[in-house]
């Protein structure tokens, strides 16, 4: 026999599934898309600079901010409207459970329990005069709940199953259905619901996931698109040793500078005008380059603009540098994609796949442009222009004859009257704001270790060895140099070179003296042993002859008394005794040789044994530290980041430790 599927006809296990439905989507939602407020550091306000270049910059993000806010208050707008949906279902649901669930006449007629039928009469008279359907206060539910509770205490059957059951009609079975409306499957509106659902399962999802696809697929894990990878592959492939500025050039040539792929650049009429007046104060730029893509226009703007940020140049704020900024922004990412396709062309290389292996100094250009794009400086510049209110002609006052300041750990060395003399056409104010920039600049202490993992001799370095270098990376700040009084820098440095020459030396001492042999390699103990079995021996002997005649010569007294009475026999016993005497002890003093020797033997054993067992450990420990260190650097990207003062950089920019 078929089953018969019911629809919800009164709505209340709708409401049920609706309320379980939203409560699944409105818990994690809010718990990950709530807007939550960052608590602001009041000292890192204090910590910040001031300058006029930090001023402009914090005035660009906080453009941003309307945008951040609005959209903050759209979602939180949407989980609110949300919330209230699952109040308001809650309610309507726990309303028919009321409804349904407690059913009790005395209530509905408005009267007490154990009244009689004359007050049962007179109360339900009284009310289906106004609750009658043909009245104008009717209501036909409602009368019908109280011709149901009227009926439940006049009948005698009525009421005897409404106090043993709880329901008028006796015990009733509990019915399921399917959680839905039955408007959905009504001949009027079937139309409507196949619509909806052509909508939704056949137009509006395979086009979201077609949109999603296509976008997808154009872009690699680290959001850069697959033809600038592919154009970074090939031109280091092309071009193994790559210098700086045609890395630069290969930079500028990247697909995100392009309209198409690019919202935020735009091809304006007046670039005809002003690019072309940068390339009369850009002589490096190369923009008669004929190689593709290098030489189309969205690469020379890009180009140009690049060289116009390092060059710190004033570009005209409504046009040009508003590109710079959407340039800007993206080089960091790009330049992280350039590492990744030089490291995997070197990988290539070594499997014999590519001819050409791109050189370390292309990888180190590519690094040594991105701190160049932050701090907007040349890499010939000089590092002291990374300083807020530090321009071209004050740095002859760090190159004197009193002082001879080229970088900035020398300048943090200087006391505070000579540095203050540097900075003598500073006022107060601008003075401060320096010294809060150079606190924060970073003093890292790198610690390298050469060796080769898996070998008993980790220092020892041969042809064809697989080499591994591991690199410490502490970070400090410049603020524990600036109480540094008295001594110049250059002093100061060559008072400690000595000290640093003898600490690596007892560094190398104690490493040398760390080595170990390998477990399998036998060790020369014979001498030690055979010492020890001498002294072990020599005391064992005197101890067992002297105990012998003293533990077992009354006892074979006492027998011999009993059984030779004889002088004859008393003498052969005599004679007897004094040979089974001598055997006696030299058969004792052989057998106490052999578990002395036995012992001995067992105990060195033991011995090597143990400290075999230790050598293992430490063995697998000392190979098993640094696996555990790479799994941990593999892991994922660490989260701890300090900030750092790029005035002319548009974002906030972070140096990360792992």
């Amino acid at each position: 026999m078929a089953q018969k599927f019911q629809y919800d006809e009164s709505g209340s296990t709708f409401y049920y599934f609706l309320l379980s439905f939203l409560a699944l989507v409105l818990i994690p939602l809010t718990y990950f898309f709530w807007p939550r407020k960052k608590q602001e550091d009041p000292e890192k306000k204090i910590k910040e600079c001031s300058c006029d270049r930090c001023r402009i910059k914090d005035g660009l993000l906080e453009k941003q901010k309307p945008l951040k806010n609005f959209r903050q208050y759209v979602i939180q707008s949407i989980l609110i409207c949300g919330w209230l949906l699952l109040v308001f279902v809650a309610y309507k649901a726990q309303q028919f459970d009321y409804e349904y669930a407690n059913f009790d006449p005395y209530d509905i007629l408005g009267i007490d329990i154990g009244a009689s039928n004359a007050e049962i009469k007179k109360a339900y008279k009284k009310k289906a005069l106004v609750y009658h359907p043909d009245k104008e206060t009717g209501d036909e539910m409602l009368f019908m709940k109280l011709t149901k509770a009227y009926d439940a205490l006049t009948d005698e059957t009525a009421k005897r199953n409404w106090e043993q059951y709880g329901n008028p009609d006796g015990p009733s079975a509990i019915s399921f259905g399917i959680a839905l409306p039955s408007w959905i499957v009504e001949k009027e509106n079937s139309m409507l619901v196949l619509l909806v659902y052509v909508l939704i399962f056949m137009i509006v999802l395979p086009v979201t996931v077609g949109i999603w696809w296509s976008r997808s697929i154009k872009y690699s894990g680290e959001k850069v698109l697959l033809d600038t990878s592919q154009m970074y592959y090939y031109f280091f492939h092309k071009t193994p040793n790559m210098i700086l500025k045609r890395v630069i050039m290969v930079l500028g040539a990247s697909a995100e500078f392009h309209v198409k792929h690019n919202s935020e650049i735009q091809e304006r009429p007046s670039d005809n005008q002003e690019i072309p007046m940068l390339f009369k104060v850009l002589p490096q730029l190369n923009e008669k380059n004929k190689e593709r893509p290098l030489c189309f226009s969205y690469s020379v703007k890009a180009r140009a603009l690049i060289h116009a940020h390092l060059s710190r140049l004033p570009l005209n704020p409504h046009t040009l540098e508003k590109d710079r900024i959407a340039v800007v922004r993206k080089c960091p990412t790009l330049i992280q994609e350039m590492g990744v396709c030089i490291s995997q062309l070197m990988m290539l290389a070594h499997a014999g796949r590519i001819s050409k292996m791109p050189n370390l100094c292309s990888l180190e250009n590519a690094m040594k442009l991105c701190p160049m794009i932050v701090q907007a400086l040349w890499d010939y510049k000089s590092p002291l222009l990374q300083l807020p209110h530090v321009e071209e002609d004050m740095l002859k006052h760090f190159n004197s004859k009193k002082y001879h300041v080229k970088t900035l750990e020398q300048l943090a060395r200087l006391g505070e009257d000579d540095r203050r003399m540097c900075f003598r056409s500073l006022t107060e104010d601008q003075y401060r704001n320096v010294c809060k920039v150079l606190a924060n600049m970073p003093l890292l202490d790198v610690q390298t270790k050469v060796e080769v993992v898996d070998d008993e001799e980790t220092n020892v370095i041969t042809a064809g060895a697989i080499v591994t270098v591991t690199v410490s990376l502490s970070r400090k700040s410049f603020s524990s140099l600036l109480n540094v009084g008295g001594e110049s820098t250059i002093t100061s440095v060559l008072l400690n070179e000595p000290k640093i020459k003898e600490e690596e030396v007892k560094e190398e001492k104690e490493e040398e003296e760390k080595k170990k042999t390998p477990v399998w390699k036998p060790k020369n103990k014979s001498k030690k042993g055979g010492a020890g079995k001498k002294a072990s021996k020599k005391p064992s002997q005197h101890n067992n002859i002297v105990k012998a005649p003293v533990e077992q010569a009354p006892e074979e007294k006492k027998e011999d008394k009993k059984e030779n009475t004889t002088p004859k026999k008393r003498a052969q016993a005599k004679k007897q005794t004094k040979k089974n005497e001598s055997d006696s002890e030299d058969s004792e003093i052989e057998d106490d040789e052999r578990d002395s020797d036995s012992e001995d033997s067992i105990s060195q054993d033991e011995k090597s044994e143990n400290k075999r067992g230790d050598e293992d450990d430490e063995d697998w420990d000392r190979f098993q530290n640094p696996l555990n260190k790479r799994q941990k650097a593999l892991e994922g990207k660490s989260r701890i980041s300090h900030s750092v003062h790029c005035p002319y950089f548009p974002e906030v920019s972070t140096f990360h430790i792992t």
